[in-house]
């Protein structure tokens, strides 16, 4: 049987008070065992008992670890027992928060519990005996954290923004604010309660609005909300749980924008009563006058975007007033020119309103109409031709001078009396004159048709009017002279060439036309014939008439020769007086294969102009080729005749050896490669160097003695051998003491003479015997060489 020592919660201090401090229950296993009989035999079961669970208070202080309760078993003065408990917050996680002593039963809790992290655990306690075998069923424990008023209330936003029309009604909703706590919602701790702390500013009462204390909705509860004056309210929200008992709740706070939104109550006002002002006539898109105007609403709202209308003033609709969008001021425009000679000036009515309806029970104001008064201002207008275009008809070719029409303009200006003068601005044909005074138009020459300058038969010039006045203003009229046709143009023969075969067939004909500059009716039906002259073309040839345009030119004879014929055709067309033309057609005859088409022979007789033409351009290739061999031989010729007429010594400037060019030339140094050429020119004596004596010098110094000066080679060359030249050279190379031995020792570093070392000719063995070089051979790869020569080895 299971026994249970627990109290009923009287208040939650003193229930967590006995809790923690009263001494630990003793819970014991449940063992089952008959009670009672029956005449049969049979034995009932006892129903278990059910263990209430354990409660623990949150944030316990401790100390720890705390002795919660005590398992105990039946058995345990007959055998040894060890208990254990499982589960989360034991071996499982989180693990370590609660534990038992295995021999006396007693279970602990070891650390401060949070209800908001985990509110209860379910353990099982075990009893086995000491091998391990199972002495007691389990039981459950379970463990419930006892809530604490440890968390304040949390709004989700710390500044809440909510909006209400001015003028709404009490009770109208603005916005709701929410606040949670993590304590248990349950009980008192987590019950949050609202009210509001404070509002700004206080206009027009101190408390316009007001908090349902259990949803955080907030509502008007007072009228006269005005944009115009206040535009947003800030009002402090503070919540507070334990039901809103503020001497045990925690509290906490937020804020709340309320932001008043503008309605239509406020109408549009003009400034002024009367507008004025003045435009230019003749003018448009001109602003005469700006209308401003005040409205107290949301600026750039259509409550405040003011709407101008003329109701009254303007019959014609030559203004319109638009609204400027920054400033909502009224731009009074001119869209259709006002002329100064009708009307002087303008009274208009203009009607301000705004783009959203007024707000119900709000009347327009008295201030929204205006009367407008505007001046026209007179200006020099340029002369109007009062027909422009003009169109006037005129047959072409008619003779120079004649007077076409008058093309007069008039002066607009009224109350002003002006003299108008003309001048021509636009004559592409230069075929016009006007009259500078009076605007009559004559010609100048004939007028043509078919000339580039008409399109469509009609002739187009421009002309200018201009008056006198200050200052002067000039306008533009437009001539257009519709052309007449008359039969000035005699049609034209086409085609100008074609092909016949030379054996008359059916299908061997010519089909022929003629075209027309001029037009209906002085063009076709067109009359084609041969003339009489010469009279081997109506002896060879015939036409036969198709139809009004067009008729064929066919052989007559049954064979013609093949070559090209020129033949002559008279055309005339269907004018009053007709006009005839004798136009030439190029034919050319050719012989035919069985289609009707030129064959090869005729291909290539047609083709004999092109090959002569190639032909002829091939010889003169060939000549061209031919010529520059020829001269390019001759130029060879004498080329070498003027060679071999030389002599063996030739003039420094034809010279060849200055055009020896040297590649790639590696010698022993850069002296070695500055030669002295004046050695191989041949001096006029050599007796100076010859009967020098030849006494030992040495060859590595320069020598002190002056330098031998060569004779300088006469500007005529010498007519001695060549190879004589060079041999007296060398002697006297050799014999001069000066020149240095570039051929055989080269010295390629002169420190002077008088060197007070010596000459290294000079330096010998200090020993009479033979000298050893094996040391050589320590010396290293580099001198093997020299081992293996001097070295001590023994002679072959």
């Amino acid at each position: 049987m299971i026994c249970v020592a627990f109290s009923f919660q009287i208040g939650i201090e003193e229930m967590l008070s006995r809790v923690w401090d009263s001494p630990p229950r003793v819970i014991k296993f449940l063992r089952k065992h008959q009670r009672g009989s029956s005449a049969n035999g049979l034995r009932r079961q006892k129903r278990d008992w059910v263990i209430p669970p354990i409660n623990v208070p949150e944030n316990s202080r401790g100390p720890f670890p705390h002795m919660l309760v005590r398992i105990r078993s039946d058995q345990d003065k007959d055998v040894g027992i060890r208990y254990s408990i499982t589960g989360a917050g034991a071996d499982q996680p989180p693990s370590g928060i609660y534990n038992i002593d295995p021999i006396s039963g007693n279970m602990f809790v070891t650390q401060p519990l949070d209800r908001e992290e985990r509110a209860s655990f379910h353990l099982r306690a075990h009893a086995v005996d000491m091998n391990g075998n199972q002495v007691e069923n389990p039981i459950d424990l379970y463990i419930y954290v006892i809530d604490m008023n440890d968390n304040r209330p949390e709004f989700q936003n710390q500044v809440y923004n909510g909006s209400v029309a001015e003028g709404s009604k009490p009770g109208s909703s603005v916005m709701q604010v929410t606040a949670t706590d993590s304590d248990d919602s349950t009980t008192a701790n987590g019950m949050v309660r609202y009210r509001i702390l404070s509002q700004s500013p206080h206009s027009p009462i101190p408390n316009m609005f007001t908090i349902n204390s259990e949803t955080g909705d907030i509502v008007t509860v007072a009228a006269g909300l005005d944009r115009e004056k206040v535009s947003q309210y800030t009002i402090i929200v503070q919540a507070t749980d334990m039901e809103g008992n503020l001497n045990f709740g925690l509290s906490n706070t937020a804020t709340a924008l309320i932001s008043i939104t503008d309605i239509n109550d406020n109408p549009p006002e003009l400034t002024v009563r009367t507008f004025s002002g003045e435009v230019p006539e003749n003018k448009v898109n001109v602003v005469v006058t700006n209308l401003t105007v005040v409205d107290r609403d949301q600026p750039h709202s259509p409550n405040w975007n003011a709407v101008y209308r003329i109701v009254s003033g303007d019959p014609s609709g030559h203004f319109t007033i638009r609204t400027n969008p920054i400033t909502n001021e009224g731009m009074l425009t001119v869209v259709k020119p006002v002329d100064f000679e009708f009307n002087r000036a303008f009274m208009l009515t203009v009607v301000v309103s705004n783009q959203a309806h007024l707000a119900s029970g709000i009347q327009s104001s008295l201030q929204s109409t205006a009367g407008v008064t505007i001046s026209v201002q007179d200006v020099n207008e340029p002369p109007v031709f009062p027909v422009n275009p003009k169109v006037i008809r005129f047959e072409e070719g008619v003779p120079a001078g004649t007077t076409l029409t008058v093309f007069a303009a008039q002066d607009p200006d009224h109350f002003i009396h002006q003299t108008v003068r003309y001048s021509k601005l636009s004559d592409p044909a230069n075929w016009l004159k006007i009259n500078r005074t009076n605007g009559q138009i004559t010609t100048m020459a004939l007028l043509d048709r078919e000339s580039i300058y008409v399109k469509n038969n009609v002739y187009e010039a421009t002309f200018l009017a201009f008056d006198n006045g200050s200052p002067q203003a000039s306008g533009t009229g437009t001539l257009q002279i519709n052309l007449i046709d008359v039969n000035d143009n005699a049609p034209v023969l086409i085609p100008r060439e074609a092909q016949v075969c030379e054996r008359a067939r059916p299908n061997s004909r010519i089909n022929i036309t003629a075209s027309d500059a001029d037009a209906e009716p002085n063009i076709g039906p067109f009359v084609f014939e041969l003339p009489s002259f010469p009279a081997s073309v109506r002896r060879n040839w015939t036409i036969s008439r198709l139809n009004g345009d067009y008729a064929q030119l066919r052989l007559r004879i049954p064979y013609l020769e093949a070559s090209v014929y020129e033949i002559p055709i008279i055309v005339s067309d269907s004018g009053n007086p007709p006009l005839s033309n004798r136009s030439v057609i190029r034919v050319k005859v050719c012989p035919c294969d069985d289609n009707g088409d030129c064959s090869a022979t005729g291909a290539v007789y047609n083709k004999y102009c092109l090959i002569f033409d190639i032909a002829v351009l091939r010889f003169k290739i060939i000549f061209f080729i031919v010529g520059m061999v020829l001269l390019f031989v001759v130029w060879m010729k004498r080329r070498e005749k003027e060679r071999q007429a030389k002599p063996l010594l030739i003039d420094p400037e034809d010279d060849v050896r200055d055009n020896i060019l040297k590649y790639d030339e590696e010698g022993g140094g850069e002296e070695d490669q500055d030669y002295d050429l004046s050695q191989l020119q041949q001096p006029e004596s050599l007796d100076h160097i010859i009967n020098k004596p030849t006494g030992v010098r040495r060859v590595d110094e320069r020598p002190v003695i002056a330098e031998s000066q060569y004779p300088v080679r006469p500007s005529l060359p010498h007519p001695g051998d060549i190879g004589d030249f060079i041999n007296d050279g060398l002697r006297a190379a050799d014999n001069d003491p000066t020149a240095p031995p570039y051929d055989s020792l080269l010295v390629f570093d002169y420190e002077g003479s008088g060197s007070t070392a010596g000459s290294v000719s000079s330096l010998n063995s200090t020993s009479s015997g033979d000298q050893d070089y094996d040391y050589l051979n320590d010396w290293g790869p580099r001198f093997k060489k020299l081992a293996d020569l001097y070295g001590g080895g023994d002679d072959d």
